[in-house]
């Protein structure tokens, strides 16, 4: 199954493995549709940063198209890039959105990682599922829903992985970048 790219190219129904890929150029060109459109907005933010950590993100929704995430920690902030095909009839065919967005690791108040384990019938435990966020001192802009009206909502930086959609390989990447920022926030900075 194929579904249609940006620039008319074919999308795979399955993704590449990004884990195997220890730096940001590799794993951005083995995963995401756009990685040149990725690594140039990034690139210039970083201007030579050292990049601590990474982790990708990918899929295809049936109303958008292409949804593709590169979160990148160089110790002191968090640099996202997100690109999302337009629906249709909201820009010319094949039009996506390119943004970015800087996040001091200073404003990161607390960071969460969930696992999901599975015991085998030999006894063997294995993590299937990886969810983290990571709360930020800034507010939600998103409306009040009904039961949190009134109330003040922090943002808050959401990443998944499954053996479904990623596989150990990068369920295990978004632990290391889970902890990695955990490391780093709280710290001062130098």
């Amino acid at each position: 199954m194929n579904r249609p790219g940006f620039g008319g190219g074919d999308l795979p129904a399955v993704f590449p493995d990004w884990s195997p890929y220890q730096d940001l150029e590799s794993a951005a060109r083995a995963y995401l549709r756009d990685p040149d459109v990725a690594l140039e907005a990034l690139g210039g933010v970083l201007r030579g940063a050292s990049v601590l950590g990474f982790t990708l993100e990918r899929f295809v929704n049936e109303v958008n198209g292409v949804w593709q995430e590169v979160v990148v920690c160089d110790g002191s902030r968090l640099i996202l890039w997100h690109g999302e095909d337009v629906p249709p009839g909201e820009g010319p065919p094949g039009s996506m959105t390119s943004s970015l967005r800087v996040v001091p690791v200073s404003s990161v108040t607390e960071v969460g990682c969930r696992r999901r384990l599975t015991r085998d019938e030999d006894g063997t435990v294995r993590v299937d599922s990886i969810d983290v966020y990571l709360l930020l001192t800034s507010l939600d802009e998103s409306p009040p829903s009904e039961e949190a009206a009134g109330a003040p909502r922090h943002d808050a930086l959401r990443f998944g992985k499954t053996l479904d959609d990623g596989g150990a390989g990068q369920i295990a990447r978004l632990e290391e970048f889970a902890r990695l920022v955990a490391s780093v926030v709280g710290r001062p900075m130098l």
